[in-house]
């Protein structure tokens, strides 16, 4: 197909000189009219003067003017002649050393991690065999005035280095498709100055000696499209197992994608999404040359692609690439790709091979329990930075996820796995964990737009809560109230220096933040951790140890860099003791969780994102960090329930588990830091728990009856506003509060929650109760039952005698505590049934007379029940002091009762032996038989276990039976 790009006639930008028919003379300008005669006289003597002043110095200066240019244009001419002479020729363009193969290591140097082949895959097609929609594409991105230069475009390079380093960029190269060839084909990828100008110098020459068609011919048979892929007819077979002129538009404008940076664009590497992203951009800019039209565009953007699979050798192959993306763009793809480099990298080869099992194993029970299909992991050294492991995804090969994808590498909403970066920012500003907030529904206004109401994952309310309690908790709302109070700016001032890079667009992030609202990747969110880790001082990540050049010549070596000092250490400590403090996040993730190292302190932290996107755990000790990701590359939601806590700690837990075997067991440095001498700043503001009566609303007495007796509790309760500016957190109270758009809502929240809570913003009484005097007490003596007597049957007599100067209002019968009868008038006497849940063995019956005032009295009378069982229970299987394999799960709990008509349902339970936190097994209902099992399902931790029954009979009553120990191994 004719190109038209070949039959337009382009003139030369020189071409004014020879058509000068709309030149125009400049007008001359008139002198300005000036009023005053002697204005102009000294007007006149002053340029006179200067003049000729100027024209003396300028006999003077333009000599040496014209010798420093000369010298100048010798010298510039001098030295592209001196840089010309060791030029190779156009013409052998295809002559290039033999390619060696590039070899990744572990850190050990033993394991090779995987060979990038240096043999070139290269098939010669002519210009006419490229279908017109790759020259097309190609032009679109890398040159669009190919046509019109000879070789290099001045504006290219003035535009790609002068203007994207006045922007705070990082200069290009504004590289002309004749200078890529010459790049890719003839010199090497370094970068300086003198080998840019060799580019400059061929790529001329080559335009000289050339026609633009043989230069595109020479473009499609030379350049790299990545691995051994060398002319786009390699490419086309490579990647998608077609020749070149069989390729779609979409495939053709994909393919063109990939010479601008080969390793980064790769179809089997990580940025598949980038790769995507600029072919549609390219698919966009042949639109707008005339090249297809915008239907054709559409449908190409649609269109599926399918890559050829490749099984190659490789392990770690995130990491791997990784290694070879960063080598690649430091060094150039040629150099990566054939240069014979040997790389010495800071992998733990049984380390990442643990990790990638371990993976393989949860994300099984993930798919199934929570429709998570995939998970990623990153491990590194807090001390050096290096990466220890990287598991990018579950399954590299695994296309249905999106598994070359590097998820460790792409950006994701963090959840609340960002909260200790802002809690840090906080500590910053002058908060402290005992700082306290509310931890209540507040209204967060928002203009234009819909209110902010943050909740808890619980959906629960806590109150007055510390700042340590909050974090450790991952409470939510006062995490968005410890964002707005420390500022957002500042908090992303943090995560700057902590080494993010997703967060630069300020304008997108609002109070969400905190909870996850701005994406992270994974290994930047491991590092910021590791900041933490090491006192608050940063290190990059690296995951080269040694590279050595193809010759043998050392390139680089890792030597520990001196850290960045981002925050105070005692910052720094802060948040280690509270994401440590098992204790403090008890309260909501159990004593028992997956955020713990059974021989070493750790510190912790999770985060899920609304709607279960994605979940994840960040944890660190000194020595090392690690963070795992677990969701869906396709960003499809999980189960309810998928937790960062449910899914991503039991991986983290285990990896964390291997990664520390050989490092020693270190303790976190405690933080030394002054508690601030404000109300809610340096604690919970100070109020008084005073006990009152009831019915007078005076201070109890020891007259008062108990019942009568309630605790209140007299104080200001106020939000953290009402004392803290937030501008000055350290400073004075603000004089007024109302000036804080918040305020209003904060105070609101907290005034619903006293009046719910009994809180009373007034001072306690000072009177006492009056009401209740020790003369007005009721007197009441048992007539029955005698003291201490031993009762054999059920049926028992109770009979009192009472009196009270005000009257009796009430008679109470009590058995152990528990409430039998009230009688209201006389006769007193009641006859009761002990029911077989009082088992044999001492009781107590209480008896309380009340008058109308509440003023009460009692009096007790003690008996030993000794009367034959009338349910004998006892266990078949397994006998007491039993060992129980995992293996013998599920396993079955039988017990044995000898009236099986009295029982209604029979519930068991086990505790951890020394513990009160029983756990239900299952049940037994409607009873017939008088030998009863239950399947205990599933093994608990390994450890030493109480069992046993409970019985409810068929009168309700509840009876415990015997409990047996037994040995999970």
């Amino acid at each position: 197909m004719p190109i038209p790009h070949l039959e337009k006639k382009v003139l030369s930008p020189q071409a004014w000189k020879t058509n000068r028919s709309d030149f125009r003379p400049r007008r001359k300008k008139k002198s300005p009219k000036n009023k005053k005669n002697f204005d102009i006289k000294r007007l006149k003597r002053k340029k006179s003067f200067k003049f000729k002043n100027l024209l003396k110095k300028s006999k003077k200066i333009i000599p040496g003017l014209i010798i420093c240019s000369l010298a100048g244009l010798i010298a510039l001419i001098g030295a592209l002649a001196w840089l010309a002479k060791d030029l190779p020729k156009p013409d052998k363009l295809i002559t290039r050393d033999v390619a060696q193969s590039t070899k990744i290591y572990d850190r050990s140097g033993e394991h090779l991690l995987y060979e990038i082949h240096g043999e070139e895959q290269r098939t010669i097609i002519r210009l006419e065999g490229v279908p017109a929609y790759v020259i097309q594409a190609t032009l679109a991105l890398e040159d669009q005035r190919f046509y019109e230069h000879k070789g290099f475009s001045l504006w290219g390079i003035f535009r790609g280095v002068v203007l994207q380093t006045l922007k705070g960029q990082r200069a290009q190269g504004g590289s002309t498709l004749t200078q890529q060839l010459v790049k890719n084909a003839i010199l090497t990828d370094e970068r300086s100055i003198t080998r840019k100008i060799k580019e400059l110098i061929l790529s001329y020459q080559i335009e000289k000696k050339y026609s633009k068609q043989e230069i595109l011919q020479m473009f499609f048979n030379e350049i790299p499209y990545g691995s051994t892929a060398y002319g786009i007819e390699a490419a086309a077979n490579y990647y998608l197992g077609k020749n070149a002129k069989n390729l779609t538009l979409a495939e053709a404008a994909l393919l063109a994608a990939l010479p601008q940076r080969p390793s980064y664009f790769s179809p089997n590497g990580s940025h598949v999404n980038e790769l995507f992203a600029r072919q549609q951009y390219a698919l966009s800019q042949m639109v707008k040359l005339g090249n297809i039209t915008a239907a054709e565009a559409e449908a190409a953007k649609n269109e599926e692609i399918k890559f050829k699979q490749k099984i190659e050798s490789v392990t770690a192959p995130h990491f791997v690439f990784y290694v070879k993306e960063l080598l690649s763009e430091k060094y150039g793809e040629k150099m990566v790709e054939q240069g014979g480099l040997k790389i010495i990298s800071t992998l733990d080869y049984d380390l990442q091979k643990k990790a990638e099992e371990i993976i393989a194993a949860q994300a099984k029970k993930n798919l199934e329990n929570y429709d998570a299909t995939n998970a990623a992991l990153v491990t590194i050294d807090v001390k050096t930075g290096q990466i220890l492991a990287m598991v990018g995804s579950k399954d590299f090969f695994n296309e249905e996820i999106d598994g070359q994808v590097n998820v460790a590498l792409s950006p994701r909403q963090p959840g609340s796995s960002f909260k200790p970066i802002v809690y840090t920012a906080a500590w910053q500003r002058g908060y402290v964990p005992e700082t306290v907030v509310y931890d209540l529904e507040t209204v967060f206004p928002v203009v234009n737009d819909n209110d902010y109401i943050p909740h808890n994952y619980d959906l629960k309310e806590r109150g007055p809560v510390s700042l340590r309690s909050a974090l450790a908790g991952s409470l939510n709302i006062p995490a968005v109230k410890m964002i707005y109070l420390t500022g957002i700016d500042n908090v992303l001032n943090l995560a700057d220096s902590l080494g993010y890079t997703t967060l630069k667009d300020r304008s997108r992030f609002g109070l969400s933040l905190v909870l996850g609202g701005g994406e992270v990747k994974l290994l930047e969110h491991v590092n910021a951790f590791a900041v933490l880790a090491r006192d608050g001082k940063f290190l990059p990540t690296t995951p080269l140890l040694k590279l050595e050049g193809g010759d043998g010549r050392l390139m680089e070596e890792f030597k520990e860099s001196r850290p960045a000092k981002v925050m105070e250490p005692n910052i720094a400590r802060i948040t280690d003791d509270v994401l440590s403090d098992n204790n403090a996040r008890a309260f909501i993730f159990g004593a028992n969780n997956y955020l713990t190292l059974p021989d070493r302190a750790v510190a912790a932290k999770t985060g899920t994102t609304n709607d279960y996107h994605d979940a994840w755990t960040i944890g660190f000790t000194p020595n090392v960090a690690t963070g795992v990701w677990v969701g869906n590359n396709n960003n499809d939601e999980m189960k309810r329930g998928a937790d960062g806590s449910v899914v991503a700690a039991p991986i983290w837990q285990q990896v964390m588990k291997e990664a520390t075997k050989n490092y020693p067991a270190e303790e976190f440095l405690k933080p030394s830091y002054n508690i601030p001498d404000k109300p809610m700043l340096g604690g919970e503001a100070s109020g008084l728990k005073v006990k009152i009566d009831k019915m007078s609303g005076l201070l109890a007495t020891e007259f008062t009856p108990l019942q009568l007796v309630e605790e209140k509790i007299f104080k200001q309760a106020h939000s953290l506003l009402y004392y803290v500016d937030k501008d000055d957190p350290l400073g004075a109270p603000p004089t007024n509060p109302d000036d804080d758009e918040y305020f209003k809502y904060w105070e609101e929240a907290v005034a619903k929650w006293a009046a719910k809570e009994g809180v009373i913003n007034q001072p306690p009484p000072t009177a006492e109760d009056n009401l209740h005097q020790p003369g007005d007490r009721p007197q009441v003596n048992f007539i029955s039952p005698e003291n201490n007597i031993t009762q054999t049957n059920e049926r028992i007599t109770l009979d009192v005698r009472a009196s009270a100067p005000r009257g009796v209002n009430k008679i109470e019968y009590y058995l152990d505590g528990q409430l039998l009868h009230s009688i209201f008038q006389e006769p007193y006497l009641f006859n009761y049934n002990l029911p077989y849940a009082y088992l044999n063995g001492p009781h107590q019956f209480t008896v309380k007379a009340y008058d109308d005032l509440g003023n009460v009295n009692e009096d007790l009378r003690n008996i030993n029940l000794d009367r034959q069982a009338y349910l004998n229970i006892g266990w078949l299987q397994p006998d007491t002091g039993a060992t129980i394999t995992a293996t013998d799960f599920p396993y079955n709990l039988i017990i044995h009762l000898d009236k099986a008509e009295l029982v209604k349902k029979i519930d068991f339970y086990f505790r951890l032996a020394g513990s009160n936190n029983s756990q239900w097994i299952g049940y037994v209902n409607d009873v017939f038989d008088n030998t009863n099992q239950v399947v205990w399902s599933s093994p608990p931790e390994p450890g030493t276990y109480k069992v046993y029954p409970i019985i409810t009979d068929a009168l309700n009553a509840v009876v415990t039976g015997p409990e047996i120990t037994v040995s999970i191994e």
